[in-house]
């Protein structure tokens, strides 16, 4: 025997599959019956392939045929792969919110990962929650694992002109609101808006968290804007099915890659791209199940004076398409690597300097030099104050300057249905300069932390040509949104955070420089308040709703459930007969 077998690590598979007894025969001849000849099990690594397929996620819809070509490369790297559905997060069909559920999908992944007799997995997903989700599951089983991302749609096309999912969608809407656009034009822009298979075309979430896989060292290189379409992600795919063999015999699990310096990669990554917000709750939460500090103060530390440079929006001009055609994410990481820590290694095997080495910009407007960044200091911001002890977050670049240093008087709606019935009333009390507050959306609030707080304004004010004010709340806003929006308050309403006490009238400063977000009223006021403050029963008292109330931390912990934060590791020690 060679010295390189006898120091192989054995394969967990053998522990299925090896056996010359009882147990390994149910194991193999069961699985026979899907025409798995004897040498399948001859000790092969076995590949999972975690499927995210599903026809109610739009995004993902094409995941199954996506799966076939990763399974190509397993073959041909001498795995054998074997496909399993998880749980699937449709983010623009799903109620209340898509995020409610990103902590049971996480479940999914880890314990259908250590159940069965896997000993890699290729993490095949792409909307919203999917990608943190996959993630987060196989992180707490911290076997190899490598990520495939469904990929962008191609842009979007009405009368001429590109426009881009969730952002266009939003300007329209406040333009027929506003007496600007017709119902009947915003129903034709419809049809062009998702012309492909594929996740948003924006910067929204989806594409967000593929880039920041990437920038995680997660995935091989151009996994984040690869369009969906694209017959290079079927290579890719293939590429990566090699790939994840080769790791099974090196042993490099997600713990060697998601070190706290290739979570600071990714935050980097997020100011440059002109990221989501929903990535901070995503990577906080990843980070504490691979066992890495990660705080929301590092994302104001190591973020907030990285440039954008990505022209794309909501915050600037063009769609994930383009940014892939002028040289993609791997390009962007060459032209700020003195940013970037460059050793950081990736499921590639070799540094981030090595898989982006050959990288090139083929447009400049897209990716900008960084002599003419879309925006000097772009990171998300993180905000303390009376209001949010345990912090907020506001995005700068999808902000109006002018209102980021800014006092006005709150106007207060004490949850959704609130808002929703009295936002274009003609007698709400409320103009230009007003605050508006939005309570009972955060994590156990809604419960699930909904896409909400990027409220649409007033009818009366977007008349009058008002197309931004500041915004609070506990909830988070789509990665496609736009506009001067606090969010993540913590602690939320529901629990009887500060943002719970503000009544209509009340006095609030945002202080972007200041990092300050403060409620003007005394201490003394404050404690009144507090102590005449009542929590409201839940709705829910049963299932899973039930379970994320009792035991979802709040946003600046990354909105997990408590007692999923950690790993239990791979090892499964009794057998099922």
């Amino acid at each position: 025997m060679s010295d390189d077998n006898k120091n192989k690590k054995p394969l967990r598979s053998q522990e299925w599959y090896g056996k010359l007894d009882k147990d390994g025969f149910i194991h193999r001849s069961w699985m026979k019956n899907q025409g798995l000849p004897d040498h399948s099990f001859d000790g092969r690594p076995i590949i999972g392939i975690c499927n995210s397929w599903s026809e109610l996620t739009p995004c993902n819809a094409h995941l199954r045929e996506l799966a076939e070509y990763v399974k190509r490369g397993v073959w041909e790297a001498g795995g054998v792969p074997l496909e399993f559905p998880v749980m699937s997060l449709g983010e623009t069909q799903m109620k209340p919110t898509a995020m409610l559920f990103r902590n049971l999908m996480s479940m999914d992944v880890e314990e259908s990962i250590r159940a069965y007799g896997m000993d890699g997995v290729v993490l095949l997903g792409g909307c919203d929650k999917t990608t943190p989700a996959q993630l987060m599951g196989a992180c707490s089983v911290d076997l190899p694992a490598i990520v495939v991302s469904s990929g962008p749609m191609l842009n979007g096309k009405y009368r001429g002109q590109d426009i881009g999912s969730g952002t266009d969608v939003w300007k329209f809407s406040e333009a027929v609101r506003g007496g600007k656009m017709s119902l009947d034009e915003f129903m034709r822009a419809e049809s062009g808006m998702s012309r492909s298979r594929g996740t948003c075309m924006t910067m929204g979430t989806a594409s967000t968290m593929s880039c920041l896989t990437e920038a995680l060292g997660m995935s091989l290189p151009e996994n984040g804007t690869l369009p969906a379409v694209d017959a290079r992600r079927q290579a890719l795919a293939h590429l990566t099915g090699m790939r994840i063999v080769e790791m099974v015999k090196e042993d490099l699990k997600p713990s060697d890659i998601l070190t706290k310096s290739a979570f600071e990669n990714a935050i980097r990554a997020n100011a440059a791209i002109g990221g989501s917000t929903n990535a901070v709750v995503h990577l906080l939460a990843i980070a504490g199940r691979v066992g890495v500090e990660l705080t929301l103060d590092d994302w104001d530390r190591i973020g907030a004076e990285i440039p954008c440079l990505v022209d794309l929006m909501p915050s600037g001009r063009f769609l994930m398409e383009d940014f892939h055609y002028a040289g993609g994410f791997p390009a962007l990481i060459q032209r700020l690597q003195h940013e970037f820590d460059m050793q950081a290694m990736t499921v590639a095997g070799s540094s981030l300097s090595d898989v982006t080495k050959e990288a090139e910009c083929f447009n400049d407007e897209v990716i900008r030099p960084l002599d003419k960044p879309l925006r000097e200091k772009a990171g998300i911001a993180v905000l303390k104050g009376n209001l949010c002890p345990q912090g907020a977050i506001i995005k700068p670049s999808a902000a109006t300057p002018a209102l980021l240093q800014h006092t006005g008087k709150a106007v207060v709606f004490e949850n959704i249905e609130d808002y929703k019935a009295r936002i274009d009333t003609p007698e709400l009390d409320v103009d230009k300069d007003s605050i508006l507050v939005l309570k009972g959306c955060g994590p156990k609030g809604y419960p699930g932390m909904p896409e909400v707080g990027n409220m649409a304004l007033p009818s009366k004010l977007l008349e009058q040509g008002i197309t931004d004010m500041v915004r609070i709340s506990d909830a988070r806003m789509s990665g496609t949104a736009f506009g001067t929006v606090v969010l993540h308050v913590a602690p939320e309403a529901t629990m009887g955070g500060p943002l719970a006490l503000v009544k209509n009238g009340d006095e609030i400063t945002l202080d972007l420089a200041g990092r300050g977000l403060h409620l003007h009223i005394s201490d003394e006021e404050m404690a009144s308040r507090q102590a005449a403050w009542q929590a409201e029963d839940s709705d829910y008292q049963r299932g899973y709703a039930k379970l994320y109330i009792d035991h979802v931390m709040q946003a600046d912990s990354g909105a997990d459930l408590d007692f999923l934060v950690g790993k239990s590791g791979s090892k499964v020690s009794r057998e099922s007969h």
